[in-house]
């Protein structure tokens, strides 16, 4: 019998300060009042995204339709605190506040939340993050999957839709006019 012996939960951390505290070059998320660290994403990753966030961007901004973005955290729950940074976004311009983008984290769910998926993640892991936007009020969730060159598409009344190589990329409830290949996401 072990006597004098107790655990003690860890102090959980708040979104504001997982913000204030020092950066440690490696990409971080605040899941459950805990920081999680990740290795930073690789090559083929970093340029899907940057493909994809220059669509997204080049179309809101010719219509004013709101603020595309990567990797900007969002605090997609409270107690116990939940900021999440996906690899693209994009906030409605009804969601924006008036104020414009904030200088710390966003405090609401993305419109459109995008992940691009490493090959390290596991189902498991991608489910959750997926889950955790929708609940938190995202009206579109795309997991773009490199290998497979295909994005599976989640929206909040549980459809999902995969995009092949060869569709086009486009909802018309949530992202009106907008249209891009999957292929030249990969090519």
């Amino acid at each position: 019998m072990i006597v004098g012996m107790s655990t003690v939960a860890p102090k959980l951390m708040t979104a504001e300060e997982f913000w204030h505290s020092p950066e440690n070059g490696k990409r971080r998320e605040l899941v459950a009042g805990e920081v999680v660290v990740s290795m930073p994403p690789g090559g083929i990753h970093g340029i899907v995204a940057r493909r994809l966030a220059a669509r997204l961007g080049e179309w809101a901004d010719a219509g004013s339709l709101g603020e595309v973005g990567t990797e900007s955290g969002f605090i997609l729950d409270r107690d116990p605190d939940l900021v999440r940074g996906p690899d693209v976004f994009f906030v409605s311009a009804d969601k924006v506040p008036a104020s414009g983008a904030p200088e710390a984290f966003w405090r609401l769910a993305p419109t459109l939340a995008i992940e691009v998926i490493s090959p390290d993640e596991t189902a498991v892991e991608v489910r959750a993050k997926t889950l955790e936007y929708l609940h938190a009020g995202s009206a579109l969730v795309w997991n773009i999957y490199p290998r497979s060159r295909e994005v599976v598409a989640f929206t909040p009344d549980g459809v999902s839709r995969t995009f092949g190589e060869n569709d086009i990329l486009q909802d018309e409830k949530v992202l009106p006019g907008f249209r891009c290949a999957v292929a030249e996401l990969f090519r």
